[in-house]
């Protein structure tokens, strides 16, 4: 054997060594942080080909003008494919995260998203993820009109019986604050790691201070109703919380005190605080909370 023979043997056998070994790169992502899909289609209503996660679902993104300004907004709408047309169906409006839009609870692998998708699709219901304006809203009002629209629109196209609202991060701060602010409209609400309390809240408040139309000093009265916890009696609709008490992206301080004082008024409230927890809620955690909203939702 040449030494030019030798010397290739071992190239060879050193790449295959270091092929073998390599560690896949992975990444976290929190939900200020998600990365969308995002698409440039500008019709109307487009069927989207999506092609993770596999759902037995028509997926379609939806634009429409907003009510409130005349503005192009969308969403992301899931009809299961085994939808009747001549029976009622509920609704689950599934509501981001912080920096990302309507694609995170319909392509995101998160365990929010994906016991989100998984539970919508296991009672046959209609699935909305909205970009609710902004990939920093928070609800604001036009956020909130926006998902009023919604709402409508869906009722007037598909013979809706109830509908539920969720969210992780500032879609679980958002969809606290839409039910307190629409009792009327939701029969039941489950937020993963949001807070409940934007008087106290300090993290991103110059998307706050954008998204509600001024700062807190500005305009007090805005984000006192925008809190639910301040707003507690109008939460007339079962509530599920997940938090974790080493979250300091969003403080789980609020939502607790949320949960007790529900408690204290005989409310339907299930509040799942991990102690050692951050800003995530885990597959078990999220799909109990679903669970116990519909579960103790009314029938219509």
């Amino acid at each position: 054997m040449t030494t030019k023979t030798v010397l290739l043997f071992l190239g060879l056998a050193l790449a295959l060594e270091l092929y073998v070994n390599a560690s896949p790169i992975s990444t976290t992502q929190e939900s200020r942080n998600a990365t969308p899909i995002s698409t440039e289609n500008k019709s109307s209503k487009t069927a989207i080909k999506v092609n993770e996660p596999k759902i037995d679902a028509k997926i379609e993104d939806v634009a429409f003008k907003a009510a409130i300004d005349a503005t192009e907004q969308k969403y992301v709408l899931m009809t299961p494919n085994s939808l009747a047309t001549d029976k009622s169906c509920d609704v689950l409006i599934a509501l981001h995260g912080h920096g990302a839009d309507r694609w995170q609870f319909v392509n995101d692998k998160r365990d929010e998203c994906r016991a989100s998708r998984d539970f919508a699709a296991k009672h046959g219901m209609l699935y909305i993820s909205p970009d609710y304006r902004a990939t920093t809203s928070w609800m604001g009002p036009k956020a909130e009109a926006d998902v009023v629209q919604i709402i409508g629109d869906m009722r007037k196209n598909y013979s809706v019986s109830r509908v539920f609202i969720t969210g992780a991060s500032m879609g679980g701060s958002s969809c606290l604050t839409f039910a307190a602010l629409h009792p009327e409209l939701i029969d039941g609400v489950a937020s993963m790691n949001g807070t409940a309390n934007h008087v106290e809240y300090g993290n991103f408040q110059d998307a706050i201070k954008t998204s509600f139309g001024g700062t807190k000093d500005e305009i007090p009265e805005e984000y006192r109703k925008r809190s639910a916890e301040l707003n507690f009696e109008k939460l007339t609709m079962p509530v599920g919380i997940a938090a974790g008490g080493k979250d300091t992206s969003v403080p789980p301080e609020s939502v607790v005190r949320l949960a007790e004082k529900l408690k204290s008024k005989n409310k339907k409230v299930l509040l799942i605080y991990k102690e050692d927890g951050g800003h995530k809620t885990n597959y078990e955690d999220a799909t109990a909370i679903l669970e116990f909203m519909l579960a103790n939702a009314g029938k219509k």
